[in-house]
């Protein structure tokens, strides 16, 4: 794959980012998925996973202005998200995941209501609260348990994050 398909593939990826869609991410788009993702639960942002949510979105936001805010304004425009993800990812996928791993464990936490790992159903929940489509929602959770044993374990929801960060989108 050459190099401007790939950064290609990156920035199908900035929208989903971009949760207030004003053409940048910053602290708040991340501020606003933690806050989609524990009204989703019912889960407070005072609780402690609430604010294990918050933490884990903060820790996100400044990995994300680390590789990618290259002018230091505190927002990521698409050509730095585009540059700042193609370089983090170009060579490993799972590095990009590394800056998502505090959130995404969070959310995990959040998402496993009974103890035992999320479930496809919860999965979809997580993405339809962050903005992707439910048919898209539904179909990414259940792939993600690919043994069949109903449950997601915290490595696969990070390794399928990493995964959609570098798949182009399917036609629809």
């Amino acid at each position: 794959m050459d190099s401007a398909e790939y950064e290609r593939k990156i920035a199908s990826r900035f929208a989903a980012f971009d949760q207030d869609h004003n053409g940048s991410i910053d602290r708040e788009d991340f501020s606003r998925a933690a806050a989609a993702v524990l009204a989703e639960f019912s889960v407070t942002a005072r609780s402690d996973k609430g604010q294990d949510v918050y933490i884990g979105a903060e820790a996100f936001w400044q990995g994300m202005a680390g590789i990618a805010d290259v002018d230091g304004d505190q927002r990521v425009s698409r050509e730095e998200f585009v540059t700042g993800a193609a370089k983090r990812l170009r060579d490993n996928p799972e590095r990009f995941g590394e800056i998502a791993r505090p959130f995404l464990h969070a959310v995990c936490a959040v998402a496993d209501e009974d103890g035992r790992g999320v479930t496809p159903e919860a999965a979809a929940r997580v993405m339809r609260a962050l903005g992707i489509e439910e048919r898209i929602a539904e179909g990414a959770a259940a792939a993600l348990d690919a043994d069949g044993d109903g449950r997601i374990s915290r490595q696969e929801v990070l390794s399928a994050f990493a995964a959609y960060c570098v798949t182009p989108e399917q036609p629809q």
